[in-house]
C-alpha cells in the first residue's frame, strides 16, 4: 500500500491532536475528569502505602516483597505517564501534545506495560523456587539474584519499545495530527500516520506477542511446576498454606491478563471507536489500582505490617499533637 501525501514531512515535528473520547459531551468532560482523579489517587495512595510499609517493616523483608515494591513503582510510573495528560485533558481541554512528548509517552507506556509482564515472571519464579525447592531458596533467591532478576526485567523491558519507537517518529504525518486515543498509544500513533502502516502494526504485534504471551507461559510453567509440588504434600494445611502464598500473585496476574484481554477484544471486536479506546484504558488503569487491593486484602502478611505502620503512624500524630 501506498503511503498517502501529508501536508507534514517525514521526520518533521508535527503536533498532535488528542480526540480523547470522540462521542463523549463535553458536558461529560468534569465528571470523567473527576472518576480519572479518584483513581488515580487511589492508584498513587494504595502503592505509595505498600512501598512504605515493605522498606519500614523489617519482617516484609523478603525477595517476594522485594518484587512486590518493584511492581508497585511500575505501577505508579505506569498511571502517571498517561493519566496526568488525560485529566488535563478533560479538565482544561488541553488537546495538544508535541511530537517528542507523545512518543516519550508511547515509549514509557510500552516499557512500564513490559517491565510488569517481567517483574510478574520474576515473582512467579520466586514462587517455584519456595515451593518447589524450599531447602535450596536461601541459597537461589540471595539479595544479589534479586536484584539481578529486577534490573533484567526493567532493562529488557527499556530497550524492547525503542525499535517501534524509532520506527514511529519516522512515519509522515500532517502538520496537526488527530490522535483517536486519550494518550499517544502506539496503534493510535500509527494510524494517525499517512505513512503505510502496515511494518509498524505487524512490528506492534509482534512486540505484543512477546511482551505477553512469552511472560504468561513462563508464569504458566511454574505455576504448573507449584500444582505438582503442593498436589504431593500429604497435609491439607501443608496444601492450603502453599496454595495461600500463592494466591495474591496468581490474582495479579489474572487482573493483569484479563485488561490485556479486554483491551485486544476491544480493539478487534466490530464495536465503535470509543469502545476501542475505553478498552485501552481500562488496562491503563484496572491493574495499578487493583493490584495494591489484592496485596492488602488477601495477603496475611502485608495486611498485618500495613495495619502496624499505620497504628504507629496514628500514634506519632496523636504524640505530637499532646507535645
Amino acid at each position: 500500500m501506498e503511503a498517502t501525501t501529508c501536508n507534514g514531512s517525514v521526520g518533521g515535528s508535527p503536533v498532535f491532536y488528542l480526540v480523547g473520547i470522540p462521542s463523549l459531551p463535553e458536558s461529560l468532560f468534569l465528571p470523567v475528569f473527576f472518576i480519572f482523579l479518584l483513581f488515580y489517587l487511589l492508584i498513587l495512595t494504595g502503592n505509595a502505602l505498600i512501598l512504605v510499609t515493605v522498606v519500614i517493616e523489617p519482617s516484609l523483608h523478603k525477595p517476594m516483597y522485594f518484587f512486590l515494591i518493584n511492581l508497585s513503582a511500575l505501577d505508579i510510573l505506569f498511571t502517571t505517564t498517561t493519566v496526568p495528560k488525560m485529566l488535563s485533558l478533560f479538565l482544561f481541554g488541553d488537546h495538544f501534545l508535541s511530537f517528542s512528548s507523545c512518543l516519550l509517552q508511547m515509549y514509557l507506556f510500552q516499557s512500564f506495560t513490559c517491565s510488569e509482564a517481567f517483574i510478574l515472571v520474576v515473582m512467579a519464579y520466586d514462587r517455584y523456587v519456595a515451593i518447589c525447592r524450599p531447602l535450596h531458596y536461601p541459597a537461589l533467591m540471595t539479595p544479589q539474584t534479586n536484584a539481578a532478576l529486577a534490573s533484567s526485567a526493567w532493562l529488557t523491558a527499556l530497550l524492547l519499545p525503542i525499535p517501534a519507537v524509532v520506527k514511529t517518529s519516522q512515519m509522515a504525518y500532517d502538520n496537526i495530527a488527530r490522535i483517536y486515543h486519550c494518550f499517544c498509544d502506539h496503534l493510535a500513533l500509527v494510524q494517525a500516520s499517512c505513512s503505510d502502516t502496515s511494518p509498524q502494526t505487524l512490528m506492534g504485534f509482534c512486540i505484543a506477542m512477546v511482551v505477553s504471551f512469552l511472560p504468561l507461559l513462563l508464569v504458566l510453567l511454574s505455576y504448573a511446576h507449584i500444582l505438582a509440588s503442593v498436589l504431593c504434600i500429604n497435609s491439607r494445611e501443608g496444601r492450603s498454606k502453599a496454595f495461600s502464598t500463592c494466591s495474591s500473585h496468581l490474582l495479579v496476574v489474572g487482573t493483569y491478563y484479563s485488561s490485556i484481554a479486554i483491551a485486544y477484544v476491544a480493539y478487534r471486536a466490530d464495536l465503535p471507536l470509543d469502545f476501542h479506546i475505553m478498552g485501552n484504558v481500562a488496562y491503563a488503569i484496572l491493574t495499578p489500582i487493583l493490584n495494591p487491593l489484592i496485596y492488602t486484602l488477601r495477603n496475611k502478611d502485608v495486611k498485618a505490617a500495613i495495619t502496624k505502620v499505620t497504628h504507629l503512624k496514628t500514634q506519632a500524630g496523636i504524640g505530637a499533637l499532646d507535645l
